[in-house]
């Protein structure tokens, strides 16, 4: 029986949902703790995996050497340091996966009978005391008298291992290098991995918001699913696996960060426990160790570098609550969560469910409605009034954050989730709260230990209590372990990835980080010793604590294609922690497997089938909000380009930011002109000094609220500001400005981000062009260029053209290109050199910048790769082109003896961007994109002798960079490989030269698409590609569109009836001034949001209109109109008079036709009645 099922007993089956519950953005999936059984296995011997894209007939293998280590490391480097005082004394690198291994025993799941469950207790009579060590900045160390006095280090509760070495000393040898160094693999070497901690993946959806949106709306109308929102609080991500598991940031533990969250989830304990707190952090530690979980929590505070907004109180919200077993996590479902922190007393967020149609497109509406003004009140108010059930949260948010919300989350969760939360609320009533003295406060404690990064942490642990914290092992190491101890050498994922797994966990998070590591992810593992398994560690068992920290966002996209065409990969989790044991078994002794189970449902836990299907469980929408949005990405993120490239390129990044939102008009000029002073107020201040992105508020927040008080329109734009919280005195010393969710910007000397010109809707036409090439040796840019200059005129512009060749100016190219432009600025400057990178992308900026010139990258039109805008075949034509070249002025010819590792380290600089990335990137810098013909839609596929070659040679690239960085292919331990692999190569092209040359698109043809695209470019006869993934917009109110040819007809027919109509209008010319025809319902201002939401369901829908009048004065004109019934419903307008506004005068607005009926009252209108009333039909829709 599992712990939900202990927990929440008979209501346990309907709780687990495939979705999480998080105010935190993620991905909605399953998964359950296996059931382990034991018995007899026959091994199956598995080979080593071959390296990605490697031949059937070859494979390079990384040449080893007696006692030496590489020296560099792959891109996805594995990093040991996690510590601000870390010096740089770096362990020596593995050899990574390439070198030669032993053949792995794989087991099927389960754990190895009789093995795992009896690691040698070895004696240990010291006493361990802490100590500092290399993750506290500063030198002051602890003393015995900070440290707890009952309990040094936790005792291990954990399965041991019987090993066949003799126990390791307790000395400061224990957790010395040498252990690991002697430690060595071979047939009897196995690990034990197991999460210890983590958060759900970060998932991006592929669909356009719209799609998303669409798709829920169908989904909830049909009564097959039910969506859920829930706020998302403004902080960083904080996990607590009771005080032996340890607690976790999203990327590290054992710091500033961990520190304060134990504190702040102490402090909530005793608010709802009072006396009784002290007993219930204990048994809470117990019950979440004992069943192995994981709690993870928004941690909101000041202290920690600022957001959105200051909160008022410091504070936790759960996210999430993991049952982690022995194999794949399995999260609770929203109603579970709820049950669980209620029964525990810990703080829940507030949750909305929408199970009708209805509801669902009235929320949308309401987003939508807000989005550019929204604050916590009015949110939360509306949201209240359209869900079919509201679950106030515990905090609420405007209380102890604010009223800047930084924004929604609404996902999918299965149909009954309305009917279960019901039950939950009706079982578990929310929890008392004891009235007790908490003591000194977060902010108190932080303000009187400024000292350094590690007093405030000792200061921290100490007020929680030993019953929620016995041990600071995890922040101070042992007395046994030196200032460097708790880093473990690079080499412990190699013998990781080479010992056999000891059970189905294990297998599957080899086979995580074997696919990681092939495919180059950005991303790094760190390995820690594991204090908390001293009394287990012995020369044959180790112990360690891995983390896998993921750099870039693009890692799980592309993690998630390979789980699509993988359905059995195991998800990349954020905050993904894992307990590593790696142990060795006496010879001969017998081993137990578990039996092989029949599918991998039975190895998860995971039922075969559920009434979401998996594509639909994970839809999920963002929507944040735009007084968020102005204080983060606006004010914070644009601090580095503020002060280091000025105003002129801060106003670039805004308006650029804004275009991609697709904020309004309206918005976009309230907002320049608030940016624009800003801007200026702080240069004037600052000067070129940076204001600290992590206390950016002491400044934006007394500015925002001076620029509040101007208007009531300010007011709006703003959405909240005043009650100013103070930090600097008691702000954590974080040490680096770099917050642990790692959205504030760093302190240190950094390149800023680049402040591209935003999406233009067109190229101007009276400024010049930089056309340049992000391409490949062998694209024909060269050409190309000769073709167009050597007829002059045939961009159809009088404007100059000159072109630069690469290959003819050794050094200083752009600088170079920079100076000839400056000399005719009107010109079109064609940059004949490849431009690969970013870092070259960024001179192009700058020179478009300063010279008003728009940049045009022409690039080769190809399918790409999942991790390269460029596909082999692509790649295939390149080489063939290249080696087909003589006398070549930068001699990258057929007489080049690289000529193919050349055109792969090019390759390789676009590595990492798939074929959309590219694309979407270079508009967004630039505003344009041509695209230059290269390959044959309709062609046969590439040969496999060419794809098997290239290929390899890849693969034989990836092993020369990780050896030796960018040393030529000429020099190096691969030197004969190289040689040998030139040779196939050409070999290989040559014999297969009729399918290169006729899968090209002739040149001829590719150079005309070419020049009409830079023509339409230099005409501004040009627009871009969308590439906004939400082409949403703001609403203000909703109406019924009518057909204006249909609304002057009328007026005709009755002005033949009423002569008095025919009078009023003989001089308004309807047909020319009359630009559109609608009956408002509500307004945002007027009616509100709720009423404005109200009509979502309708939107799009045909609605009759009744017109029974006209009215007029010598100002006004108007039709008064009646909306009929749609699908059954009476349509009725939130307006005291429903009218079409017809005609105004000069300088009256059209809101002035309201006043219609109180003029035709006083005399002052004219009434001609339409009898019987004419209906014309219109469509619903917001504007």
């Amino acid at each position: 029986m599992s712990v939900s099922q202990r927990f929440f007993g008979a209501l346990s089956n309907t709780f687990h949902s495939r979705s999480p519950f998080s105010c935190r953005i993620s991905i909605p999936f399953r998964s359950f703790s296996p059931t382990l059984s034991r018995s007899s296995f026959s091994p199956l011997t598995m080979p080593r995996k071959q390296l990605q894209g490697a031949s059937k007939e070859h494979s390079w293998v990384e040449k080893s050497k007696v006692n030496e280590l590489s020296a560099s490391l792959s891109a996805l480097s594995l990093s040991a340091s996690g510590s601000s005082s870390n010096t740089g004394k770096e362990a020596a690198t593995d050899r990574v996966a390439e070198e030669p291994v032993m053949p792995l025993v794989m087991p099927h799941f389960g754990s190895i009978g009789g093995v795992m469950d009896h690691v040698p207790a070895c004696s240990q009579k010291s006493v361990w005391k802490p100590k500092a060590y290399g993750t506290i900045s500063g030198t002051t160390t602890v003393g015995l008298s900070s440290a707890p006095a009952d309990q040094m280090t936790a005792p291990d509760h954990g399965n041991q291992t019987e090993c066949s070495g003799a126990p390791a000393a307790v000395s400061s040898k224990l957790f010395s290098e040498k252990l690991l160094q002697s430690f060595t693999t071979d047939s009897l070497t196995y690990s034990r991995a197991q999460v210890r901690a983590t958060f759900y993946p970060k998932f991006e959806n592929e669909k356009s918001d719209q799609e998303v949106r669409t798709r829920m709306i169908e989904m909830v109308s049909k009564g097959l699913a039910t969506m859920e929102v829930s706020l998302k609080h403004s902080g960083s991500l904080f996990m607590y696996a009771g005080h032996e598991g340890g607690a976790y940031a999203k990327n590290s533990y054992g710091n500033i960060y961990t520190a304060v969250g134990v504190f702040v989830l102490g402090r909530m304990f005793r608010e709802a426990w009072g006396s009784q707190a002290s007993k219930k952090q204990a048994e809470f530690n117990e019950f979440l160790e004992r069943n192995r979980m994981c709690v993870s929590m928004e941690l909101v505070t000041a202290v920690l570098g600022d957001h959105g907004q200051r909160p008022h109180e410091d504070y936790v919200v759960v996210t999430a609550v993991t049952e982690l077993g022995n194999g794949k996590p399995k999260f609770y479902s929203t109603p579970a969560l709820i049950a669980f922190c209620r029964n525990w007393r810990l703080p829940t967020n507030h949750v909305w469910l929408f199970s009708t149609r209805k509801s669902v497109m009235s929320f949308f509406a309401a987003y939508d409605a807000l989005s550019e003004e929204g604050t916590a009140t009015t949110v939360c108010k509306t949201l209240d009034e359209v869900a079919d059930i509201s679950i106030p949260g515990s905090k609420d948010h405007i209380m102890v954050q604010g009223e800047i919300l930084e924004g929604l989350v609404a996902r999918i969760v299965s149909q009954g989730s309305s009917e279960h939360m019901k039950q939950v609320l009706r079982d578990h009533p929310p929890p008392p709260t004891e009235g007790v003295d908490l003591g000194s406060s977060l902010r108190e404690i932080c303000a009187a230990n400024r000292t350094n990064e590690k007093q405030q942490i000792m200061a921290l642990l100490k007020s929680v209590g030993t019953s929620f914290c016995p041990n600071y092992m995890d922040w101070f190491g042992t007395e046994a372990s030196d200032s460097q101890s708790r880093n473990a050498d690079r080499s412990v994922l190699s013998k990781f990835l080479q010992t056999r797994p000891a059970d189905f966990s294990t297998t599957k998070l080899q086979e995580i980080v074997r696919l990681m590591r092939e495919k180059r992810y950005p991303a790094t593992f760190k390995f820690y010793h594991n204090f908390h398994k001293a009394d287990s560690t012995t020369n044959d068992s180790l112990h360690f604590k891995m983390v896998i920290h993921v750099h870039s966002d693009s890692a799980f996209r592309k993690y998630q294609k390979e789980m699509r065409i993988n359905p059995g990969l195991w998800p990349l989790y954020r905050g993904f922690f894992v307990d590593l044991n790696l142990f060795k078994v006496n010879d001969g002794r017998s081993l137990e497997f578990p039996k092989k189970a029949s599918s991998e449902s039975e190895l998860t836990g995971e039922s075969a089938k559920d009434d979401l299907a998996d594509e639909d469980a994970n839809l999920m929408i963002k929507l944040k909000f735009l007084t968020y949005k102005i204080r983060t990405f606006l004010i914070r993120n644009g601090l580095s380009v503020l002060f280091k490239q000025g105003e002129t390129a801060y106003k670039t990044y805004y308006m650029r930011q804004m275009k991609i939102w697709n904020t309004s008009p309206a918005k976009q000029r309230q907002l320049s002109k608030m940016l624009d002073e800003w801007a200026v107020h702080m240069r004037r201040k600052y000067g070129h000094k940076q204001l600290p992105s992590s206390t950016y508020l002491s400044e934006a927040e007394p500015f925002l609220e001076q620029y509040a008080k101007r208007s009531s329109e300010n007011q709006a734009l703003i959405g909240s500001a005043g009650s100013f919280v103070r930090v600097e005195d008691f702000m954590a010393m974080t040490g680096g400005g770099q917050d642990e969710e790692g959205d504030l910007e760093p302190e240190r000397d950094m390149t800023p981000s680049s402040p591209s010109p935003m999406v233009k809707e067109t190229v101007a036409k009276d400024h010049g062009l930089i056309v340049f090439f992000p391409g490949i040796p062998g694209c024909a840019k060269s050409a190309l260029c000769k073709e167009i200059m050597s007829s002059p005129g045939r961009l159809g512009d009088d404007r100059p053209v000159n072109s630069l060749m690469g290959d003819l100016i050794k050094a200083r190219y752009w600088v170079k290109v920079d100076q000839e432009y400056r000399k005719k600025p009107y010109s079109i400057m064609l940059a004949d050199k490849n431009a690969p990178n970013e870092e070259v992308w960024r001179k192009i900026e700058d020179m478009c910048r300063s010279t008003g010139a728009s940049g045009v990258p022409v690039i080769p039109d190809s399918e790409g790769t999942e991790s390269n805008p460029f596909s082999l075949d692509a790649l295939a034509v390149f080489i063939f082109r290249v080696l087909h070249r003589a006398n070549h002025p930068g001699n990258l010819d057929n007489s080049s003896p690289n000529a193919g590792y050349v055109l792969l380290m090019f390759y390789n600089l676009y590595e990492g961007k798939d074929r959309k990335e590219f694309e979407t990137e270079l508009i967004e810098r630039f505003g344009s994109i041509v695209k230059m013909p290269l390959l044959e839609p309709k062609r046969p596929p590439l040969p496999e002798s060419v794809r098997s070659i290239l290929e390899e040679g890849l693969s034989l690239y990836k092993l020369h960079c990780r050896q030796h960085g960018k040393l030529d292919s000429t020099k190096g331990q691969y030197a004969k490989e190289w040689t040998k692999w030139e040779k196939q190569l050409r070999d290989t092209l040559s014999a297969n030269a009729d399918h290169l040359n006729s899968i090209q698109v002739p040149f001829g043809v590719a150079v005309e698409k070419v020049i009409e695209q830079l023509q339409a470019i230099a005409k501004a006869d040009y627009s871009p590609p969308s590439t906004e993934k939400r082409n949403l917009g703001a609403i203000v109110f909703a109406a019924v569109t009518l057909p204006i040819s249909e609304i002057i007809d009328l007026i005709h027919n009755l002005g033949m009836k009423d002569p008095r109509v025919e009078g009023f209008f003989k001089d308004k010319d309807l047909k020319s001034s009359l630009k559109n025809a609608h009956l408002t319902l509500a307004h945002k201002r007027s009616h509100g949001v709720t009423a404005l939401a109200s009509f979502a369901p309708h939107l799009n829908q045909n609605v009759p209109v009744a017109v029974s009048s006209l009215l007029f004065s010598d100002k006004l004109a108007a039709l008064e109109a009646d909306p009929g019934v749609v699908d059954g419903e009476k349509i009725d307008s939130k307006n005291e008079w429903p009218h079409v506004t017809l005609w105004t005068a000069q300088g009256v607005e059209a809101k002035e036709a309201n006043a219609l009926p109180q003029l035709l009252a006083q005399g002052k209108a004219t009434r001609v009645e339409i009898n019987p009333p004419t209906t014309v039909t219109g469509v619903l829709q917001f504007f």
